[in-house]
């Protein structure tokens, strides 16, 4: 099966090509008992914009009918409870993302490195469009949170014996002080200083879930100086080293392989005010899913029994909990595409990039290069779990490798992903060339020469001391050098190092 992005002639209005027939994968393991795809199935078509409206305002669209032909079985009943094309849309994507946190047993090789299944996810909805739905995917992992949870009471509580044990014979010379336990958790939250979600993540050997609905959280979070992480972000999406230094005992700390996921959802003005800029190297890390706001009444009463939506999904999370012990026990597990697949990815994000280059011009270019790495991604977490499907407690095979439909489900997806990822850009462009008056534009390029200037001043490697200093002989007020550090940070321009330690950083 080809699938062919040459039938992509413009981004406005992008005709996906129709589906072939997919064959069950040749692999140790027996295939799937989902429906093949019937290849006289019509692909969606995206609806086009009108000649007055302008591409943000456009339907986009959404996943096609092949998508959930043949879906693993946990991903089938998550999406069953869609209530709409566009809620079965988010309820896959949310349910991915969330998964793939606790699934970093699973790695493979990209670009020449390992790389685990680790998902960044905004999706963007007007207020009442329905995306508190995304927090049912929550529920999937909130047993394997759960566990961690109650595994680590025991820890205190052992800490806290032997350490009453310790002081009371420490006089007699009694035996070496017990060490604190770490904090372990799956869910970290956004509202955190950097240094308390770097040390939380270090806590849980680098790998944890941020779940946010709110994005305005995180972007109070990124507007105070130590709650700036988007420097973190960005390294931990290419699982890049961290590096800390924590204030107790002067200790440094480096996460070594940071294994993060990240699930977001807010309004449009809230993506703006997160990402500010779309050359930002953190837009181009996420996945954007817009959710629209259609005017229709859904029965509230449907289903009113002691069964919840919450009830279900947390049932599905126990089935979920149960395969995640199952994929500790048996180890790490190499994934890989097969050689006809790594041909056609190849070939099909290479027409993409091109396909883009031609839209947008090298702007996308990023989100066009790190959407492959997602596609990947995907593929990793599909693969997984298909493991579930399989009944008997036979060890699991140590090569994991991506099965037909799973990887050209994926390319699928990815097709209509660029369109909202793209629609996303446009937006951010928008907001950041609307201003209110000409004033504000030359308020804005004065500040942003400013800026510049002080960038411009500074070592490659600095302190805040010295970067103090190099502001006053710009003649830049203090309270506006400060402001100045969070927004260069912010930017990506900036890279926060430590405590009180930067480093200038080009953007890419």
């Amino acid at each position: 099966m080809d699938i062919n992005t040459q039938q992509l002639p413009n981004c406005q209005n992008a005709k996906l090509p129709k589906a072939s027939p997919v064959a069950p994968d040749s692999g140790e393991l027996p295939p799937s008992d989902a429906p093949h795809v019937n290849p006289q199935t019509e692909r969606l078509t995206a609806h086009t914009a009108t000649a007055t409206a302008t591409s943000a305002d456009a339907e986009l669209p959404v996943f096609p009918d092949e998508v959930y032909a043949s879906l693993p079985r946990l991903l089938d009943d998550v999406c069953s409870y869609g209530i709409s094309p566009e809620d079965s849309d988010m309820l896959l994507l949310g349910a991915l993302t969330a998964l793939s946190s606790c699934l970093t047993q699973v790695s493979g090789i990209y670009g020449q490195r390992q790389v685990c299944p680790n998902l960044f996810l905004f999706v963007s909805a007007q207020a009442s469009a329905g995306k508190g739905r995304l927090t049912l995917c929550r529920h999937l992992v909130d047993v394997v949170h759960a566990d961690l949870r109650r595994r680590n009471r025991q820890e205190w509580e052992e800490y806290r014996r032997e350490k009453s044990l310790y002081e009371k014979n420490k006089r007699q010379g009694g035996g070496d002080e017990p060490q604190q336990p770490p904090v372990r958790m799956l869910f970290i939250p956004a509202n955190s200083s950097a240094t308390a979600l770097f040390q939380t993540l270090n806590d849980n050997e680098g790998q944890a879930l941020m779940f946010e609905t709110e994005g305005d959280t995180l972007t109070t979070t990124f507007r105070s100086e130590h709650g700036n992480y988007s420097d973190g972000l960005r390294k931990a999406f290419h699982h890049e080293p961290i590096t800390y230094n924590r204030r107790k005992d002067r200790e440094y700390v480096e996460i070594t392989m940071p294994r993060l996921s990240v699930l977001l959802s807010g309004t449009p003005r809230q993506v703006g005010a997160l990402i500010p800029d779309p050359e930002n190297g953190l837009f181009s890390r996420f996945l954007f899913y817009n959710l629209p706001l259609r005017p229709v009444w859904n029965d509230v009463f449907a289903g009113n029994d002691d069964d919840t939506l919450d009830s279900r999904f947390l049932r599905l999370g126990g089935r979920f909990f149960q395969f995640y012990t199952r994929l500790l026990k048996d180890g790490p597990l190499r994934f890989t595409l097969t050689v006809e697949q790594q041909v056609e990815f190849n070939r099909f994000f290479g027409n993409l990039q091109e396909q883009g280059l031609q839209c947008k011009g090298p702007d996308m270019l990023a989100s066009v290069r790190r959407l492959g790495l997602t596609a990947y991604r995907i593929c990793m977490v599909f693969s997984a779990l298909r493991l579930m499907d399989y009944e008997g407690d036979a060890p699991l095979p140590a090569t994991l490798c991506c099965r037909d439909d799973d990887f050209h489900t994926t390319l699928l997806m990815i097709q209509v992903l660029l369109r909202h990822t793209e629609a996303a850009y446009e937006s951010l462009q928008a907001e950041a060339s609307h201003t209110s008056h000409p004033a504000s534009v030359s308020q804005g390029s004065a500040s942003e020469k400013r800026r510049q200037a002080l960038l411009q001043m500074l070592p490659p490697e600095f302190d805040r001391t010295l970067y103090q200093d190099k502001a006053r002989e710009a003649g830049i007020p203090t309270r506006t050098a400060d402001r100045y550090l969070i927004e260069l940070c912010n930017q990506g321009r900036l890279e926060k190092e430590g405590h009180g330690l930067y480093k200038v950083k080009t953007m890419i």
